[in-house]
């Protein structure tokens, strides 16, 4: 996995290894606020103001939202010097997904972000992620009012047996990288189940 490479003086150098992961989810899940709150550098954020207009975006369960991604949430965590963890949010609404597929490419795996007060929100990235063979973690995103079992919120899903669902809150910087964690190890056991079924 390392890559070395001489300079001038025959010195060897490392070259980092960049591991990029998606962070999905319905609109107003939660996914600005997690890349934030576990992001090493100031997270770029192409947050705009909600316009209003009838029937863009429903509020229902999440009326306090004034502001929405509209391309997508960057941040970055350093796990040793050859090693980097590149976090991309997705845009939640349907007029967005078209970016989808170019944040995709590359990606080590997604966290899906469940918000249990509009769980179905939810549906269209895991299908996404299905579809695609990506590996992902379901993270629910805890709310004061709103607590539920992590593995009934796996059956309300529908999850395929194995598929991680973790209980968070997005606020906190230990949670979401704990979750980060997860789904690191989740994508280390898939590769080993994959190498050992050759």
């Amino acid at each position: 996995m390392d890559s070395v490479r001489s300079d001038r003086n025959g010195a060897s150098s490392r070259i980092p290894v960049a591991l990029k992961i998606l962070i999905a989810g319905g609109f107003g899940a939660g996914k600005t606020t997690m890349v934030g709150s576990v992001s090493e550098i100031r997270p770029l954020q192409t947050e705009e103001i909600l316009t209003g207009v009838e029937g863009a975006d429903s509020l229902d369960g999440v009326e306090s939202k004034t502001t929405t991604t509209v391309t997508m949430d960057f941040g970055r965590i350093t796990i040793t010097e050859d090693l980097q963890l590149y976090l991309f949010g997705t845009p939640g609404q349907d007029r967005f997904w078209f970016l989808w597929d170019e944040l995709s490419q590359g990606a080590l795996g997604a966290v899906v972000l469940a918000d249990t007060r509009r769980l179905a929100d939810c549906f269209p990235s895991i299908d996404y992620f299905e579809q695609r063979g990506t590996p992902f973690v379901v993270a629910v995103n805890c709310f004061d009012e709103q607590r539920f079992a992590a593995d009934a919120v796996g059956r309300a899903l529908d999850l395929d047996p194995g598929v991680p669902v973790v209980l968070f809150d997005a606020r906190e910087q230990l949670a979401a990288r704990n979750v980060l964690i997860e789904l690191v190890e989740y994508v280390a056991r898939r590769q080993l189940a994959s190498a050992g079924s050759r």
